[in-house]
């Protein structure tokens, strides 16, 4: 039977945040730098139940980790309007030709 530590939550919240990352770096499309986001995030949280679970800090790190939560579902519920809104505009999404948005 493994004993799963904090070395194994560190390294799953790693990988989590390493594709998150590249998403974010290597994507054109606004969809998919949004997921890239949203597993930065869940890495976040990840973090914060580990270490609270850990580091007998009472209930903080879930706490906190909810607030992530929300934040994150804040954040793709504007971000999805945006993106909706720049593809009503420019009928596409790709980041990297939406330079004159301001106008």
């Amino acid at each position: 039977m493994i004993h799963v530590s904090l070395t194994h939550y560190l390294v799953v919240s790693a990988f989590l945040f390493s594709f998150g990352l590249y998403g974010v770096v290597t994507r054109k499309n606004a969809v998919m730098v949004l997921m890239g986001i949203e597993l930065i995030l869940n890495s976040a949280n990840i973090n914060f139940v580990a270490f609270s679970k850990f580091g007998n800090y009472g209930l903080n790190g879930q706490i906190m980790a909810l607030f992530v939560i929300i934040l994150a579902a804040a954040e793709a519920a504007i971000a999805l309007a945006i993106v909706l809104n720049i593809y009503k505009t420019f009928a596409h999404v790709d980041v990297d030709k939406i330079n004159n948005l301001k106008e």
